[in-house]
């Protein structure tokens, strides 16, 4: 901390102390500044500690500190305004908004204070010479606040009309408030559409586009603009993360999460910040929150989470149930003690009615990590994906012969919930009385429950079969007898399941012969045992499966085809098995190293399955063989078939197999280009992975995947949070250390162009250290060489050299000049802002150029030495820029000239260079003799920068001319609109340079 010496030794300390984060810190260093400020026993110096003081209490928790501080201003004001210099003054002007606000969002200042402090506004502002707006903007505040609205719509009339000046909010903040009231008023369109201004970044400032994007969430999800919310929410929350100040804002995130199903990150939300349950400084922005938090802890409760534990005031534990009677109890005091002060019960009814609100949309995804509650209202329902058919959801009173006839038309037509619909019959025959079911329902029954059972229902299916006999359906008994087999395999016991699979097998032939039995039993052992001698094949998953394992699956599969195909007729349980014997030789074909007969058999059974009436079961087939599309470089089949899998899955899919569907169909639109869409399935894939419980493993992946296709639409803030979000669960041994890797990086790059330096160095350096290790040091290279670029960036000149450095041992012993000559101009330009540091600069470009001459020497083909000559010419431009820079600070006139002439000879030289690689370094060159030009201004030669200027217009007339020669070409320069824009830069500052120099020339 410095010591306070001086007027010139106090603004530092508080230019340090502005740069510090808000917060209780930052307030206290004001306050110390102020009484070193009186110490110095000058005027200026006490008003600036005041108004420095002012602005820190105003931009914290701490703004009911602000009245003290200014009451002290004015009063100096009205005693000695002599003492306030123009900005001063300006200040104190500035800060009656502040106070007015405040004021309003203190209840115990009295309303009529509130209209005094008003009117003095309005006084002194008409006093200064200032415009009414701001005045107006005051007046509008007050009204809304306690819900006058005939007042607030003149008072906002009268704001938009009077004259922006000096004193009017900058355009950010009002553009905020103008939509701020139309959305308050219903009017969500408008609102947004005032807004556009501030969220497309036209206007900015310290608190917007903050507060901007979290008052637009509410609108765009009344409006169903559902992504841009999304995308509000993630970019809008991370500027508002850090600021203490911004409770309202924060809390408007909190409210977001409560009305899209996001309750999980809600608490995280809560948890980030336990300060804002207590700071009692701003009263109004803490009701706000509270009343949210009510908000929040309702909505747990709907879910059957009243007990779950929550974050709430330190000092002790909070269930949801707590939290929320505490919050409404502190929220609806202070919304009282408002309404007591305003004589309306108008901030009653808005926290109570913000409190009571009703989620917007059931489930809104937002791509960062959050599992949602376990809601023990769903727990106690079924766990299925959809709902029961509406025939077994809808008897008010079960009947037996009704539910009996739904499960038997459900396991008929292979409808989903069959298994379902037969434990509903069985639980209801248990329950009533005097009802005994006969041996074909106790068979079914049995049948479905063993199907429950998966490989543990082998007994189950032997029940079952005895069952059958004894209903007189020996052929549907051998078939039951073949599904205990097939379980068994299931289980691993793949020679005990073909075993036990003999027997059922020659009977039911044998059956079928004599007319004993129908095609469907017969065609339910035969499936049995090929599926069984294809759990052989699967064995051998990823190893050469025995030829002789592979024909008797075959065999198998073409004896259950020969036996049904073309019998199906109406029957859909012999039709699916046509078409699962179709997907079964696709396997079989896949394994005998046939993938394109794989994949045509593949599309074959989803077809088939799909007119069957039975799409569900088409999904596995279409994911398999959109596997071996991509295997096979079909990537648009590739598309199709994941495409259909999801629509065939419809409400049926499992959210593992919804999300790992996305999630390929994402990879796959990524490959070709289309970014946008497959975030959309990224997102989606995360959502589900969240919902099955694998957001560590396939979720995190799903995050790594969205952050990447953001990256590339240059979404940095929403990058940002989904990337972080999943590097809290990338680890090295579940997802890989390039995952990792390259999650940091794109992490960095989306931090740097958020301004976020450090960070971003942070994230590329533990990138690098991953990459160290490496065989291929490519990637280490670049890494580190970022990494510095973000140090130097940050402000951290030393570090970033060390970087540089480093990155340029590694580009040296990878043969990458090009990387080495970069990284020697980088520290040239470091070592400028070091102490004494010309001479080392001079050394470092010196070393650039060097480095490109002997690796063109050294270079054996063409295009490498094209490069290099470019290389090369770059470093002599920035070599001359460099020198020029330096010049200011040579001593005298002749020092300061042969430098000036030194960095024109390195001008010269880029200029050589660029001429050398003709039209296609034209912009770099004609860049270069501008520079030269205006060098040889500063050296006095106006006929050679006039020469320059003249080159360079003469550069681009001749390429327009040789464009003009080719009329089915494209012009060599002008084409496309950033090209149009550089040669219209280029041309207008010759145009100048050609102007100074013949002024020049006329003195």
């Amino acid at each position: 901390m410095s010591e306070i010496t001086d007027f010139d030794s106090l603004r530092r300390a508080m230019a340090e102390n502005g740069e510090q984060p808000e917060g209780p810190a930052r307030n206290a260093r004001a306050e110390q500044l102020l009484v070193e400020a009186e110490r110095l026993d000058i005027p200026l110096a006490v008003i600036e500690a005041l108004g420095h003081q002012l602005k820190v209490y105003n931009y914290s928790s701490e703004k009911a500190k602000m009245f003290v501080p200014f009451a002290r201003l004015l009063r100096m004001w009205d005693e000695r305004p002599g003492d306030f210099d123009e900005y001063e003054t300006h200040s104190l002007h500035w800060v009656f908004k502040w106070m007015s606000a405040g004021m309003l969002d203190q209840p115990h200042v009295p309303l009529a204070s509130v209209e005094k402090w008003l009117g003095e506004m309005e006084h002194r502002y008409r006093l200064a010479g200032h415009s009414a707006r701001a005045v107006r903007s005051a007046e509008f505040s007050v009204a809304a606040h306690v819900g006058d609205v005939e007042r607030a719509e003149r008072a906002f009339a009268a704001w938009l009309a009077a004259d922006r000046d000096t004193m009017a909010d900058c355009h950010a903040c009002e553009l905020h408030g103008q939509g701020w009231w139309q959305a308050e008023r219903g009017r969500d369109a408008e609102a947004l559409a005032v807004w556009a201004p501030v969220l497309e970044g036209e206007y900015t400032c310290a608190h917007e586009p903050h507060t901007v994007l979290a008052s637009s969430l509410l609108p765009l999800l009344r409006l169903s603009r559902l992504e841009e919310a999304r995308a509000h929410h993630l970019r809008g929350f991370r500027l508002v993360r850090s600021m203490e100040s911004m409770r309202g804002a924060y809390a408007d995130h909190v409210e977001f999460c409560a009305l899209t199903g996001n309750e999980a990150r809600g608490l995280e939300l809560l948890a980030e910040r336990p300060a804002y349950f207590t700071d009692e400084g701003h009263p109004h922005s803490r009701m706000e929150f509270l009343s949210v938090v009510v908000l929040l802890m309702e909505r747990l409760s709907e879910l059957g989470l009243a007990g779950q534990r929550v974050p709430g005031p330190a000092g002790r534990e909070w269930t949801a149930e707590e939290l929320a009677d505490h919050a409404r109890a502190q929220a609806l005091a202070l919304a009282a003690r408002f309404d007591e002060r305003n004589g309306t019960s108008y901030v009653s009814e808005r926290a109570r009615a913000r409190m009571a609100q009703r989620p917007l949309v059931e489930r809104l995804p937002l791509g960062v990590r959050a599992t949602r509650p376990a809601s023990t209202v769903a727990a106690a329902a079924s766990g299925d994906a959809a709902p029961a058919p509406a025939a077994v959801r809808q008897v008010a009173e079960p009947d037996l012969a009704v539910l009996l006839a739904e499960a038997r038309r459900l396991s008929d037509t292979l409808q989903p919930h069959a298994v379902e619909a037969w434990a509903r019959v069985a639980r209801l025959a248990e329950e009533t009385e005097g009802v005994e079911l006969d041996a074909r329902d106790r068979a079914e029954i049995a049948d479905h429950a063993a199907i429950g059972l998966g490989p543990e229902g082998a007994e189950t299916f032997e029940h079952a079969a005895e069952l059958y006999e004894r209903a007189g359906d020996p052929g549907e008994a051998l078939a039951a007898r073949a599904r205990a087999a097939y379980v068994r395999a299931l289980a691993g016991e793949i020679d005990e399941a073909l075993a036990a699979v003999a027997d059922p097998y020659d009977q039911v032939l044998a059956l079928y012969a004599e007319g004993g039995t129908g095609v469907p039993q017969a065609a339910g052992v035969l499936m049995g045992r090929a599926r069984i001698l294809m759990r052989r094949v699967h064995e051998a998953e990823g190893e050469v499966v025995d030829e002789a394992v592979l024909a008797k699956a075959e065999a198998a599969v073409r004896e259950l085809l020969a036996l049904v195909d073309g019998r199906a007729g109406n029957d859909v349980r012999l039709a699916a098995r046509v078409a699962e014997g179709h997907a079964m030789l696709a396997e079989l074909a896949t394994h005998s190293g046939n993938p394109e007969a794989g994949a045509e058999l593949f599309a074959r059974a989803a077809a088939e399955f799909v007119e069957t009436g039975l799409p569900w079961f088409a999904v596995e087939y279409e994911a398999r063989l959109a596997g071996l599309a991509h295997q096979l470089g079909d990537m648009g089949e590739a598309e199709r078939a994941l495409r259909a899998a999801l629509e065939h899955g419809g409400p049926y899919l499992e959210a593992v197999g919804r999300a790992q569907l996305h999630l390929q169909l994402a990879e796959v639109l990524g490959g070709r280009g289309a970014a946008e869409e497959a975030a959309e399935h990224a997102l989606e894939a995360a959502h589900w992975a969240d919902e099955a419980g694998a957001g560590p493993t396939l979720g995190a992946w799903a995050r790594h995947q969205l952050g990447g296709f953001l990256v590339r639409q240059g979404h940095w803030a929403e990058a940002a949070e989904v990337l972080e979000s999943a590097l809290a669960e990338l680890t090295v041994e579940t997802h890989g250390d390039g995952a990792v890797v390259q999650t940091q990086w794109w992490l960095g790059d989306c931090l740097s162009e958020l301004g976020e330096h450090r960070d971003a160095a942070e994230r590329r350096l533990q990138a690098a250290d991953i990459a160290r290790h490496w065989p291929e040091q490519h990637d280490h290279a670049t890494l580190a060489h970022l990494a510095a670029e973000s140090l130097g960036q940050a402000g951290l000149p030393l570090e970033a050299d060390q970087g540089y450095a480093r990155a340029g041992e590694l580009w040296r012993g990878l043969g990458n000049v090009h990387g080495l000559v970069r990284s020697l101009r980088a520290r040239a330009w470091l070592a400028l802002r070091t102490e004494n540091g010309t001479a080392a600069a001079r050394a470092l470009m010196t070393s650039a150029v060097e480095e490109c001459a002997d690796a063109f020497d050294a270079a054996d083909d063409d295009e490498a030495r094209l490069r290099l000559v470019s290389e090369l010419g770059h470093t002599h431009r920035q070599f001359g820029d460099l020198l020029a820079r330096t010049a200011a600070e040579d001593a005298d006139d002749d020092s300061i000239r042969a430098t000036l002439d030194e960095a024109l000879s390195q001008m010269a030289e880029a200029v050589a260079v660029f001429a050398a690689l003709g039209e296609g370094a034209v912009h770099a060159r004609t860049g270069a003799e501008l520079a030269a030009g205006w060098l040889e201004t500063d050296l006095g030669r106006p006929a050679a920068a006039a020469a320059r200027a003249r080159a360079v217009l003469r550069a681009y007339a001749d390429a327009d001319a040789d464009a003009g020669d080719d009329a089915g070409a494209d012009a060599a320069v002008g084409s496309g609109e950033e090209e149009g824009e550089t040669v219209q830069a280029r041309l207008a500052e010759a145009e100048q340079l050609l102007h100074a120099a013949e002024e020049q020339q006329d003195r």
